[in-house]
Formats: C-alpha cells, structure tokens, sequence
C-alpha cells in the first residue's frame, strides 16, 4: 500500500512539471510574437519601404503638388477679385437704380393718395388752414398707337418713364455736341435728340447719342431743315405731343445748355408744368406786388399789380396730363396762325385767367430754384462777382440771355468742370463787345 501510494506521487510529480513547461513555452512564444510584430510589423521578408521613408516621400510629392496648386489657386483667386469687383460696381448702380425708383415711387404714392382724397369722393373741409387742393393732376393712359416706332425707342431710353428730350439740326452742331458732352460727363442715360436733318442724325450715331428722326412731315420739315434757333423752338410743341400721348414725362432742353448734376434729382413732379424762370433774384423769378404810381388819380394813385419774369420755354419738365397735352396744342395753334415768339405765348396760355371771350388753361405750375437752373444773366451779372455764390454748383446753366453761346457754354466748362477760375472773366455781363 506504501509503495503504491509513493509510485502515484511520483506520477503526479513528473506531471505537474511536464505541464508547467508546456505553459512556460506558450508565454514564452506569445512574448517573442509581440516583440517580431512590434519590430518587424510587415513581416521578416517584406520589400515595403520602411514607414519614415515613405512619409517623407509622400511628403515630398505633396510639397511639390501644393506649391503649383498654390500658385494656380492664387491666380483663380485674383480673378475671382476681379469678378467680383466688376459685380459689386454693378449692384452699387443697381441699388442706386432702386433707391431712386423708390423715391419716385414714393412720391407718387404721395401724388396719388393726394387725387383719390380729392377726387375720390365729396367730404367737407377741415379746420382753418388743414385744406388743400388737388395739385397734381392724374397723367393720361398711354396710347402707343400714336407712334409705335417712338413707343419702342422710350421703351429703351426712358427712366421710370421720363427722359430729357431736346430738338436740334445742323445749324445747332457745334453746341449739341457741348450739350451731350456735359450730359454724358454727369452720368445722364435717360436722354434723346430729336434730330432734325440727316446730318445730326448720323453725328449722333456716330457719338453713341440717342436720337429719333421723325417720319417725313412737309409741315415741321421746311422749318426743321433749314429754321434758326427760334423756328426750331416753335416746332417742339408739336412735336412732344407724342411723347405725352405715350405716357412719358419730358424734360424738355434746349442746346445752349450745360449740365452739371442730374436735374431728375430736383424735381419735384407735383405739377403739370415746372419751369426754369428768366428772373434774376427772388423778385422776378418767383413774382412780387408792382405798385403802379399814377399822380392824377390822387388818393387812389397807388395800383397794386402782381409781376413775375417769364418761364424760359427752352427748359422746363412736363408731365403727362390733359391740361399739359391742352398747353401744347394752345401754343402750337397759335403759332401756326401768328407770327409770334414761342415762349411769349407758352407763358401767356399758362399765365392768363379766364376772361370774357377766352377760357384759361387750368395747368398747375411750378417755378424751378433759379440758383440750381440758372439763367446765363444771373451767372454774369451776380454769381461769378459773388465769392459766396461762385462756391455754388447749379444743376444746369442756360446760356439764353446771350447771343455768343458756343464760346460761354466751353467757359462754364472750363469754370465748373476743369476749375479754371478766371474762365468767366472775359465776358461782358451783356451782349455788348
């Protein structure tokens, strides 16, 4: 029993050490197998290059990638500046565009509330000094029938359905080209000659100018071709009547003008008639009480008269309304049948009052700041004498009240434009030399 107790002993013994060593070896295999994968992670036989090596060779590649994507990233880059340059100039013409469409719209919300409180329906007058009358009367429904060509030409031209309108032929060349100068200078796009003759239509289309030749009229054409400066005025009556027909507002401009700023800017458009004036000072060219003096009649010597200096036919602004569309036939009737001036009778059919046998037009009008339109008398005989005033920059200047119009027109240039102070100087402030 003893010696078979000590044989299973040592069975047990021999055993215990053969599975110990048999652990051992495992521990010892998995240890040498994670330090060969630490070492040698692609194995004893791979031909991989080694993983810093191949970092720096892909770092290479990518430098050298970089560096001509850089450059023609850059250049990309300098176009898209430029791109984007020329758009935001685009949207900053574009938000001026709206800015001024929606002041016009504005105002004539304004205008039109004005007629429907009016005209809308009866109502009795409010308190002392809340009441006005309608001032702005409502414009016609445009009628392209008229002139279907011109129709199409506004269509382009026109801005928020106003332009400036002027007629001219080649007796009128060399100051219609100062005209379009000044005009283009400013940055007026809403502008159109009439051209009276073929020579001043192909001039115009040779200077990027817009221009409308008329269809063949025996009646305006005689005159057109070869009138001087007053028969040509004359003719503008007839002739803007189609403008108005079609719905558009006209800034009617002589030639002997010179522009400075946008006039569009300074309209007030609340009238059927806004007219530069011929006065000189706040007197004549707003109006005043002329106290007439007669001895004889005694204590009633003294008659008081209301005096104002005429509207200069050669500038105003007309809208298109019924009692506007009315002036122009009054004024092109007469001067069919009379030998008149055309501005005496444009200011006598806005000015006179109905009166036994005549019937007034009931045009309302408004006088323009004679400092901003200003008249040729009033720069020669007051602003350029004045320090003050020569600071002052007028939207436009008619050279009207002087005969030798080319030469002040390229001074007032030279004055207002180019800076050159002593331009005015060698004028007289009349005709006389």
């Amino acid at each position: 029993m003893a010696g078979r107790r000590d044989g299973s002993l040592m069975r047990d013994k021999t055993q215990s050490f053969r599975g110990s060593r048999i652990v051992t070896a495992i521990v010892v295999g998995v240890l040498l197998g994670s330090v060969c994968a630490f070492f040698f992670p692609r194995g004893f036989f791979s031909s991989d290059p080694p993983i810093e090596s191949r970092r720096f060779g892909k770092l290479d590649l990518q430098t050298s990638s970089s560096q001509c994507e850089s450059t023609e990233r850059i250049n990309k880059l300098r176009s898209d500046i430029g791109s984007l340059s020329d758009k935001n100039d685009e949207l900053k013409k574009q938000v001026q565009d709206l800015t001024e469409k929606l002041r016009l719209a504005e105002q004539g919300k304004d205008h039109a509330h004005e007629q429907f409180s009016v005209l809308g329906k009866p109502h009795k007058a409010g308190p002392l000094g809340t009441v006005k009358g309608l001032r702005t009367n409502p414009t016609v429904i445009p009628d392209e029938s008229v002139n279907p060509r011109l129709a199409k030409i506004l269509e382009d031209v026109a801005v928020q359905k106003e332009l400036i309108v002027a007629l001219a032929n080649s007796n009128v060349k060399a100051m219609l080209e100062v005209w379009f100068t000044s005009i283009k200078r400013v940055g007026i796009t809403n502008y159109l000659v009439v051209g009276l003759d073929d020579e001043i239509e192909e001039f115009c289309i040779a200077n990027d100018v817009p221009v409308y030749k008329r269809d063949p009229d025996e009646g305006i054409d005689s005159i057109a071709k070869t009138g001087g400066n007053h028969a040509v005025s004359g003719l503008k009556f007839r002739i803007l009547r189609e403008f108005l027909q079609l719905g558009y507002s006209v800034l009617l401009s002589d030639v002997d003008i010179v522009y400075l700023q946008n006039p569009f800017n300074h309209l007030y458009r609340d009238s059927d008639v806004e007219s530069m004036s011929d006065g000189h000072n706040n007197m004549t060219a707003y109006g005043f009480n002329d106290v007439f003096d007669e001895p004889s009649m005694g204590w009633a010597r003294y008659a008081h008269t209301m005096r104002i200096w005429v509207y200069n036919s050669g500038f105003f602004y007309i809208r298109p309304t019924l009692p506007s569309i009315e002036l122009l036939d009054r004024v092109a009737g007469r001067l069919s049948k009379e030998k008149a001036w055309d501005q005496a009778v444009f200011n006598e059919e806005l000015f006179f009052p109905s009166h036994p046998g005549y019937d007034g037009l009931h045009a309302s009008k408004r006088t323009m700041d004679f400092y901003l339109f200003m008249n040729s008398k009033v720069l020669f005989k007051t602003v350029r004498k004045d320090a003050n005033l020569k600071k002052l920059k007028p939207v436009i200047l008619h050279v009207n009240y002087h005969p030798d119009k080319l030469p002040r027109m390229k001074a007032i240039m030279e004055f207002y434009v180019n800076g050159k102070q002593d331009a005015l100087e060698p004028f007289p402030e009349g005709s006389q030399w």
